[in-house]
């Protein structure tokens, strides 16, 4: 009786350590980061979950399809604009992704396209979802949110992804500077910021919107630009005049200017 209770007893102790064990080793991993083109990322967290955010394979300089995305557990879709939903629902359809995005594009875009209300995680800002040990808070986005036909897309969104090392990705959607940022770097104590350099937008928009999001927090040293082309047309701005905005800006921090199909691994 008293060799079983000690095996017993040596058995729970062996597997606490292996537990804690794997539980430091995961948070030894990074989350890993690959760019597909405009708004296009792909986050993989150490452990193994794929978050892709704004999958708009067909735009201009796309050198990516569908089929190039075998393995998703979840899409953020930041608002309804064509060059956010992009192909959202094929992939999802492909790969039994969950969707998330608002009540509003369920109802007028990914019901229609026969995605099962199963995968499609309805909310708004405020709510968060968990997917597998990756939780994702949504948040406002100063934007629209129309659809390509017309409809109402409900709220625009931006997304804080929180994975299981502790690290934090603020993926802004198309959002313009707000105030928010401010509570939101308080709060969530982003470590990565993705934010919006589309047409029109200013570098020191971006620059902006990382001292707001620096607000009690040190933790956010890593900013990215999105939504630009691989080919930016003459004019345009392009991750290298982010780069020089923040370097006249003093702010600590590094701008990755992202290349395809490059992997990065972001650290805290």
């Amino acid at each position: 009786m008293r060799n079983a209770m000690s095996r017993r007893v040596l058995g729970a102790v062996f597997g606490s350590v292996i537990a804690l064990w794997s539980a430091a080793a995961l948070a030894q991993k990074p989350v890993t980061l690959e760019y597909f083109s405009w708004s296009i990322f792909r986050l993989t967290a150490p452990s193994g979950e794929v978050i892709l955010t704004n999958p708009f394979v067909t735009n201009p300089d796309s050198p990516v399809k569908v089929a190039d995305f075998p393995k998703v557990n979840a899409i953020v879709v930041a608002d309804g604009h064509r060059d956010e939903v992009g192909s959202t629902d094929e992939i999802a359809l492909a790969t039994g992704a969950k969707i998330i995005t608002s009540f509003e594009m369920y109802n007028v875009w990914f019901e229609p396209r026969k995605v099962p209300v199963e995968q499609v995680l309805r909310s708004g800002p405020g709510d968060t979802n968990k997917i597998g040990s990756v939780k994702i808070r949504n948040v406002t986005s100063v934007h629209g949110s129309g659809t390509a036909d017309k409809a109402d897309g409900g709220q625009a969104m931006g997304f804080f992804i929180m994975f299981d090392n502790g690290l934090t990705v603020y993926f802004a959607g198309s959002s313009d500077t707000t105030l928010d940022m401010q509570m939101w770097g308080k709060k969530f104590k982003p470590n990565v910021a993705i934010l919006c350099l589309s047409n029109g937008r200013d570098p020191e928009d971006l620059v902006e919107q990382a001292r707001l999001l620096r607000t009690d927090n040190p933790n956010l040293k890593t900013v990215i630009p999105h939504h630009i082309r691989l080919q930016p047309p003459p004019g345009a701005h392009n991750a290298a005049d982010v780069e020089a905005a923040f370097k006249a800006s003093g702010l600590p921090i590094t701008v990755i200017k992202p290349e395809f199909n490059k992997v990065y691994e972001l650290k805290g």
